[in-house]
C-alpha cells in the first residue's frame, strides 16, 4: 500500500492579489491647511478685512485596520496624529478714534490635531502591479490652538490665549497609486483632501490677565491639503487542511 500523502497547511493571500482578508497599514505625510477667517464678536460689527491667515506645512503619521473585501472594494479605519503647525495672520479693523482710522491684529499661533477616520475605498484594477483607487472617509477631528498671541500695532496693544481644544466632525477624499512590493504588501502614494472644522483657543485676555469680552478666537473651517506615503500589508489567513479521501484498492 503507498504511503498516505502529507497533509499540509496553507495561507490565504499567498500568490493571490484577489484575496479576501484583513490588513494593516502605516502612513506618514505633510499637511498643507488653509483657514476661512478668525471669528469672535467684532465679526457682527462688519468692521474686519483678513489680509493673510495662513498655516506652515507639518508632519502627520498614522496607522490602521482595515479589510479587503474584493479585488474592487476596500475599508479601514485610522488614527492618526497631526503635529504643530504654526499659524501666522494679519487682520485690519476699521476704527475712526484711531489716527490711521484702522488697527491691525497680528496673529501666531501653533495646532495640532488628532483625527480619528472611517474610510471606503474603490479600486480600479492592477496593471503591471499598479492600482489606482479614489476613496472617502468620515469621523473627528480632536484640534488644539496653543501658543496663541494677538499684536496691535497700531495701539501698542498685546494679548495672549490658553490652550484651546474642540472635537469636531471631520472628512475626507482620497485619491491615489498602489505599488505591488508583494502578493501581500503595497506600497500607497496618496493625495487627501481634509476638512477639519473649527477651532478655538481659549479666553483671550492681555499681558496682565485682563480682558475685555471675555471670549475666545474661533478658527472658521480647516482644511488640508496632504501628500501621503503609505504601507499596507495582507495578513496571512491560515486555511485548514483538507483531509484526503480514502484510498480504496480493489483485489
Amino acid at each position: 500500500m503507498p504511503p498516505a500523502p502529507e497533509l499540509r497547511g496553507s495561507l490565504a493571500g499567498d500568490g493571490d492579489r484577489e484575496a479576501p482578508g484583513f490588513y494593516l497599514r502605516g502612513d506618514i505625510g505633510f499637511s498643507n491647511q488653509a483657514v476661512d477667517r478668525l471669528s469672535n464678536s467684532l465679526d457682527a460689527l462688519g468692521t474686519i478685512e483678513k489680509v493673510n491667515l495662513g498655516f506652515a506645512g507639518a508632519p502627520l503619521a498614522g496607522m490602521g485596520l482595515g479589510y479587503r473585501f474584493n479585488r474592487w472594494f476596500r475599508a479601514d479605519v485610522t488614527g492618526e496624529y497631526r503635529s504643530a503647525a504654526s499659524f501666522t495672520g494679519l487682520e485690519r479693523y476699521r476704527d475712526e478714534s484711531l489716527p490711521l482710522g484702522y488697527g491691525t491684529d497680528e496673529y501666531t499661533a501653533t495646532k495640532r490635531d488628532v483625527v480619528v477616520l472611517a474610510n471606503g475605498y474603490v479600486d480600479f484594477g492592477t496593471y503591471y502591479g499598479v492600482t489606482p483607487f479614489l476613496g472617502a472617509g468620515i469621523g473627528a477631528a480632536y484640534t488644539t490652538i496653543d501658543n496663541f498671541k494677538d499684536t496691535n500695532v497700531v495701539t501698542q496693544g498685546l494679548a495672549y490665549a490658553r490652550p484651546g481644544s474642540k472635537t469636531n466632525l471631520a472628512w475626507a477624499l482620497h485619491a491615489g497609486l498602489g505599488y505591488d512590493v508583494t502578493s501581500n504588501l503595497k506600497v500607497e502614494f496618496a493625495y487627501r483632501y481634509l476638512n477639519l472644522g473649527d477651532a478655538k483657543t481659549g479666553t483671550v485676555s492681555n499681558y496682565a490677565g485682563q480682558c475685555g469680552s471675555c471670549e475666545a478666537l474661533t478658527f472658521k473651517n480647516i482644511d488640508s491639503h496632504d501628500v501621503k506615503i503609505g504601507v499596507r500589508w495582507l495578513l496571512p489567513t491560515p486555511v485548514a487542511a483538507v483531509e484526503p479521501a480514502p484510498l480504496v484498492r480493489k483485489y
